[in-house]
């Protein structure tokens, strides 16, 4: 997760490795120059990196549904509604995972009770980890991976210049300083004498920072920023749940950073519809690193070995039933793998998540439950 900010003008035959060098002189913090410059220069570079393929997007925005944006699928509609356009820099087809995550929280904490208090109390959460903070982590993902974008998805906000550098910029900070006030309430609400939940929210925003930004910008290597990507959807949330209605403990913390290894596997499969544009910007993603058909296995491999390894958990700790609803859980995601992730992750990497994570999922609070008996 290379700039337009120093371009002026724009050549046909401006290298991406220049861009790169702009893009590094510039910081989030200090916009400067006019919104027309800046929707002209990234419309004029979508179309350069579109090459002799400039008019395809324009056939993708005309055929296209700009609820797709939403979806992540590739041929979207260019949406020009502001309030849809800020939405879809949020990408809220990835609020689920954290807003699920906080429940496996509050489950496995044992503490849940099903009262308008505690009700309460996780809906701000879910609140806090998904449309804020998840938000904000998708829409600075955005802004950094512009160019990327302008040749994977020339028709996103960004890259489309639909939304301008200071509009993009002043979203990031509502949604993070919106994330981190829910976070402080949420610690004093639970009563807390040290502020563990918002030391939660800063430190997933700060991988989240370092996973899209320069210098570190983790995305380039497929295995950091892919695993800190799984802790980050998976592990935070479930932490934050569980904080809210009970204490963490060292047997949740390794267990939901196991599960982050299925979060890599998951983030890989979102790796196939960016091959072209990280190649060219030299992010070493799984896909760009090991080559698509090795890529699709240490995917499918990461999710599966990682739910055995939780079932092999639950059996030695004496919960067989629960590691039984976990192997059983497993056999649809094999099954929706083979018929069509590792057919064709390109084509069919939406309809293979939407069939086969919603299994994941369940097999995660599968093992929230068993861990708060």
């Amino acid at each position: 997760m290379a700039s337009l900010l120093n371009i002026v003008s724009v050549s046909p035959t401006t290298s991406s490795s220049s861009s790169a060098a702009n893009f590094h002189s510039r910081h989030l913090l200090a916009p400067t120059f006019s919104l027309s410059f800046t929707r002209r220069r990234i419309a004029i570079r979508a179309a350069e990196n579109g090459g002799n393929e400039a008019d395809e997007p324009n056939k993708q925005n005309k055929t296209g549904s700009s609820f797709n944006q939403l979806l992540g699928i590739k041929g979207a509609a260019k949406e020009t509604n502001k309030c849809k356009v800020r939405l879809q820099l949020t990408k809220p087809v990835t609020w689920p995972p954290l807003i699920w995550g906080v429940a496996c929280g509050a489950a496995s904490s044992g503490n849940f009770h099903w009262d308008f208090e505690d009700v309460a109390k996780s809906i701000v959460c879910m609140m806090m980890s998904g449309p804020f903070l998840t938000g904000y982590t998708q829409t600075m993902n955005d802004w950094y991976d512009r160019e990327i974008d302008a040749i994977n998805e020339p028709y996103r906000p960004i890259p489309s210049g639909a939304i301008s550098e200071n509009e993009v910029i002043t979203q990031i900070w509502l949604l993070l300083l919106g994330g981190l006030t829910l976070a402080g309430i949420l610690d004093i609400w639970a009563g807390h004498t040290f502020p563990t939940i918002f030391s939660l929210a800063v430190g997933g925003s700060l991988v989240s920072y370092i996973y899209s930004a320069p210098p570190f910008k983790l995305k380039q290597n497929g295995w950091i920023g892919n695993l800190a990507l799984g802790a980050s959807y998976i592990s935070l949330p479930w932490w934050a749940g569980q904080a809210l209605f009970g204490s963490l403990t060292a047997d949740i913390i390794c267990v939901t950073l196991v599960y982050s290894i299925a979060g890599f596997g998951v983030g890989i499969v979102n790796d196939f519809k960016s091959i072209e544009g990280d190649r060219a910007h030299g992010l070493q993603s799984i896909p760009v690193a090991f080559g698509a058909e090795t890529a699709k296995w240490i995917s499918v491999g990461a999710i599966d070995i990682t739910q055995l390894l939780i079932a092999g958990y639950l059996t030695g700790a004496g919960k067989p039933y629960h590691a039984l609803a976990l192997l059983v859980l497993i056999v649809p995601q094999v099954i929706f793998q083979y018929q069509y992730f590792l057919k064709d992750p390109e084509k069919y990497d939406v309809k293979y998540q939407a069939s086969a994570q919603p299994f994941l999922v369940l097999g995660m609070l599968v093992t929230a439950l068993a861990s708060c008996h």
